[in-house]
């Protein structure tokens, strides 16, 4: 596989000043770099025995559905607050200046189902490990982690020890 940070753009200073952004949609719009990230990532779940994906709203989703199909398993979304239309279980998560929620169907995720979650980013690790944690309130066991990007300058894994992670790229500076 090539390396995939000659496909995602930085972008200095957005959203604000000293932030560097990390742009998928470079990627996304890369069919044949898009299809080497998904072909890793499902060498990845297919080593976990995963019977069920968790993608995170909304990027993961980019993720999750192709993953999903891929495997030939149920896609489980985890929204914003609000979004889901059927009884949920919400999780907060702290933010850089206040609180946020997640939410899961609370039939989604049964007792044993082995669980793989998806998002684009780990960043500080607050919204992977609330999905976590609502999939394991339902009685789901989480076989592993997998992301397109890692930054671990922000060391977000330390949020989530205990979990088996898998980024494609890590960015381990904020420097372009």
């Amino acid at each position: 596989m090539r390396d995939l940070k000659t496909v995602i753009r930085s972008l200095p200073d957005f959203p604000k000043p000293g932030i560097i952004f990390r742009d998928i949609t470079t990627l996304l719009a890369d069919p044949e770099a898009l299809c080497e990230a998904y072909d890793a990532i499902e060498k990845y779940l297919r080593t976990k025995k995963v019977n069920k994906i968790v993608a995170i709203d909304s990027r993961g989703f980019l993720l999750g559905g192709a993953l999903a199909d891929r495997l030939n398993i149920p896609l489980i979304p985890v929204r914003k607050k609000g979004k889901l239309p059927f009884t949920t279980i919400s999780e907060e998560y702290a933010l850089e200046y206040g609180t946020d929620s997640l939410e899961i169907h609370t039939d989604a995720i049964t007792s044993g189902d082995s669980v793989a979650v998806l998002d684009d980013l780990l960043a500080t690790g607050g919204t992977l490990k609330a999905t976590c944690r609502l999939i394991e309130k339902l009685g789901g066991e989480v076989a592993g982690i997998a992301v397109f990007i890692e930054l671990s300058f922000l060391k977000g894994r330390d949020r989530l020890t205990g979990y088996d992670i898998m980024a494609l790229v890590d960015y381990d500076s904020e420097t372009v």
